[in-house]
């Protein structure tokens, strides 16, 4: 499994001091946490786009380009990426262009985004959201995957003879994983391409999400990308620790309260019991976080969102000190037990390319050249390695 962080890059004033962070020493704080992802052996750091305040990264790709200068090893990745209103033809170059800059460290996750306003900034309806995410999201494939490409759709001007520069890294595109927290059109679309489905259930209960994950499973099984059990399946979540939970709850109860997305609604107890939030030592962090897999069965990525609602960078960098010391090793370990053969790795650049190999491998090469590819590369990409095999 891959453990790590999302942002949503939000400039809260901290309740207990009154302070607000500048734009840039917001954004600053986001790539020490990014650094931090990578010193604690997180494997992913993933940042939100937002194009309103109070939120600060409005442009992804430059802040994770960036990042991938001062780390070396975590993946780079997004929560989300508008497919809505951004041109697919940028976002397919821009992330090419940041493949070759991480050196493949790159993944991203398509959604639609939770601030309606958006859609008119950028010349879109708000009521073709869906359409808009299907459409956009198909071009987009074929701009990774085709040389050149003459599309004509509904929502963008038509292409004739276009080749998107530059080409995806050993030409493999980036892994792509569809969030959303209540569509089920966005986890049959990723059933349908046997992508990744990454429902981020930090305000929705267990059954909500259980019962989304479960149609993405069945879907993706109906379309031949390999068993339920098989499908790429990523959460996201929110924790705060302490040494011991009465210290967790009384720290974070001003944060809670004043936070800009669930604050002055329920009171921290209603929600920590409703949603997948937990408040508390870093063993109630473990034991809630094992539970996930009871209702959404053995999955690939699991992140958190730790720096919110106006956290200190201190404070975030010291719940990251201890997710990385005493929780995500648990975590590794205990995931691990019982976990059958069959259910894939998480996807990374490399698994990926050898995947490709083993499907492209021509016939004349021999069975050996398949064996050594399908050995090395995790079942990710589901039925793959049977049809490179038949």
């Amino acid at each position: 499994m891959q453990f790590g962080i999302f942002t949503v890059g939000d400039r809260t004033t901290d309740p207990t001091t009154g302070d607000t962070p500048t734009e840039n020493a917001r954004i600053k704080a986001m790539v020490a946490i990014a650094q931090k992802v990578e010193e604690v052996g997180l494997d992913v750091f993933a940042t939100g786009e937002h194009h309103n305040p109070p939120f600060v990264p409005s442009s992804p790709t430059t802040l994770l380009g960036y990042i991938a200068g001062q780390t070396s090893r975590i993946i780079l990745s997004t929560a989300t990426t508008l497919i809505t209103t951004n041109d697919p033809v940028k976002i397919a170059e821009d992330f090419a262009m940041l493949q070759h800059l991480a050196d493949g460290r790159v993944d991203l996750t398509l959604g639609r985004g939770n601030t309606g306003p958006v859609y008119p900034w950028f010349g879109k309806d708000i009521r073709e959201g869906i359409p808009l995410a299907l459409e956009n999201y198909a071009l987009l494939r074929r701009l990774w995957r085709e040389e050149s490409v003459d599309w004509e759709g509904q929502f963008r001007t038509p292409l004739q003879g276009f080749q998107s520069t530059p080409r995806p890294l050993d030409g493999v595109p980036p892994f792509v994983w569809h969030g959303s927290i209540r569509s089920p059109e966005i986890a049959e679309q990723a059933a349908y391409y046997g992508d990744g489905f990454f429902s981020n259930h930090i305000f929705w209960p267990a059954s909500h999400t259980a019962k989304m994950v479960r149609y993405y499973r069945q879907r993706f099984e109906h379309y031949g990308h390999g068993t339920a059990a098989q499908a790429m399946v990523g959460l996201g979540g929110q924790v705060f620790m302490s040494k011991n939970s009465q210290d967790a709850k009384r720290d974070f109860r001003p944060y809670f309260d004043n936070a800009p997305v669930y604050g002055n609604g329920p009171s921290m107890e209603d929600f920590t019991s409703q949603t997948p939030l937990t408040v508390g030592s870093p063993q109630e962090v473990i034991d809630r976080t094992l539970g996930f897999r009871d209702y959404v069965g053995d999955y690939q990525r699991q992140l958190w969102l730790m720096d919110h609602a106006g956290l200190p960078l201190k404070t975030v960098l010291e719940q990251l000190d201890l997710l990385g010391e005493e929780v995500v090793p648990v975590l590794r370990r205990e995931f691990a037990k019982n976990r059958p053969a069959t259910v894939p790795d998480a996807p990374t650049h490399e698994s990926l390319r050898l995947a490709r190999v083993a499907a492209t491998v021509p016939a004349a090469a021999g069975r050996d050249d398949l064996d050594t590819a399908a050995a090395i590369a995790p079942a990710h990409t589901g039925a793959a390695f049977g049809r490179a095999r038949a």
